[in-house]
């Protein structure tokens, strides 16, 4: 073998290994976690930024990858026929062909992609500052290809926006679920990083006590009447009401009660509920949990209305509705243990239809959807396209429903079954 030949032959080794560093590189820096990336940067480790600059321009990046990946393949291609022509004569253009495909698919795009995708951030820091060289050297062919491409795909009608991208609060929620699958984070932790995804997705009418089921005092009603009622009420701070249950004139607090009858001598018949009652406040209902929880907060407020459109109440809301859809449950040694849904011997559920949906998810870690209906009979009613008799069963999304019991046109008991 002449040293022609030699050096030949190493160029050709040289360029394998540079189309394998380009394929490594993609690989490494279109995997690499962004997050990781920024605590890096925010420890001191300057190649981490450049990781993270690189990323940021992702088209000129893969440009230039792609750019640099072709020419050192096709270089290598065109080498490696001259050096086996010259060795094998017409032959050689096959042997060529074939050595050339066995040493590009296992030395420069399998082995460093292994490598790459094993070691992604570790191998994208190492090899960004001599990428981000390769960038600015190759932007304006990049640049130019880029245009080329789109205006090409412009011509033929393919979609190139960023439509599809996943905003930010889905990417978080993906990343969760496939923690929580592989086992990584626990299912409290998913629910509870959930919620807080949510919050600016969901309305308060979702998470709302409906009026049916909203407790309120009479102000017409004797004094003595009313504390017995606040006693035995689980709740703080009650909403008052005069003349018509929808006419609401104000939020009484239980500590409110206790100090007006200390300041009366304990006497009942001297309580003004009116006076001590301080000022309702009436929210939207299609206002979202992220803006009512905030409002709370700036307001130093724990109990709002909900009114419909037209001014009607529809339910109350309250602090602890809206930290519940965070952290799950939240129960004190007052509340009422009323879950609403019993396990079965035979492996099947007893729900009562008002069990709003997104509680049944959490508690049973389903999945059935809560987009068109807030609780269980919402949900039977809607997928049904009528209202059911007793007795009768459904299937929706891979479980068997049965209506168990019905008052009126209300569904008020369900027994559900994974199929």
């Amino acid at each position: 073998m002449t040293t022609a030949y030699l050096l030949t032959f190493l160029v050709i080794l040289l360029l394998i290994v540079l189309s394998g560093f380009f394929s490594g590189s993609e690989t490494a820096l279109t995997a690499a976690s962004r997050a990781r990336m920024h605590q890096l940067e925010k420890n001191g480790d300057t190649r981490a930024g450049q990781v993270t600059e690189l990323i940021e321009h992702k088209e000129q990046l893969i440009g230039t990858l792609l750019i640099g990946n072709n020419i050192v393949n096709i270089l290598a291609s065109a080498l490696a026929t001259s050096f086996f022509l010259g060795l094998f004569g017409e032959a050689g253009v096959a042997i060529a062909t074939l050595v050339m495909t066995v040493l590009v698919v296992i030395f420069a795009e399998v082995m460093p992609k292994s490598v790459a995708l094993a070691n992604a951030d570790k191998f994208a820091v190492t090899v960004a500052p001599p990428i981000r060289i390769l960038v600015k050297v190759f932007a304006p062919l990049a640049k130019a290809v880029g245009w080329l491409v789109r205006r090409i795909l412009k011509m033929v009608g393919a979609p190139i926006g960023n439509d599809d991208l996943l905003t930010a609060h889905e990417e978080l929620r993906g990343a969760v679920e496939l923690l929580h699958r592989d086992g990584s984070v626990i299912k409290d932790d998913r629910d509870r990083l959930g919620g807080i995804l949510d919050l600016h997705e969901l309305e308060i009418s979702d998470v709302m006590i409906h009026r049916t089921n909203m407790e309120s005092i009479n102000a017409d009603d004797p004094p003595e009447q009313i504390i017995k009622q606040i006693l035995a009420s689980p709740y703080t701070r009650i909403p008052v009401w005069q003349g018509d249950n929808d006419n609401i004139i104000g939020v009484v607090h239980s500590k409110d009660i206790l100090r007006s009858l200390i300041g009366k001598r304990k006497d009942p018949k001297k309580l003004d509920i009116k006076r001590i009652s301080s000022k309702p406040w009436f929210v939207p209902e299609t206002t979202t949990l992220k803006d009512q929880l905030n409002a709370f907060l700036r307001e130093k407020a724990h109990i709002a209305l909900v009114v419909d459109e037209y001014g009607e109440v529809e339910g109350v809301v309250t602090l602890e509705d809206i930290l519940e859809e965070i952290v799950g449950e939240i129960a004190d040694e007052h509340d009422e243990e009323v879950s609403g849904v019993k396990a079965q011997a035979d492996g099947s559920w007893i729900v009562e239809g008002g069990v709003p949906l997104r509680d049944l998810n959490r508690a049973l870690d389903w999945n059935l959807p809560d987009e068109e209906a807030n609780t269980v009979a919402g949900l039977v009613i809607h997928s049904a396209q009528m209202i059911p008799e007793e007795k009768q069963t459904f299937t929706f999304y891979d479980k068997r429903f049965v209506v168990l019991k019905r008052e009126k046109n209300r569904i008020t008991s369900i027994r559900i079954r994974n199929l």
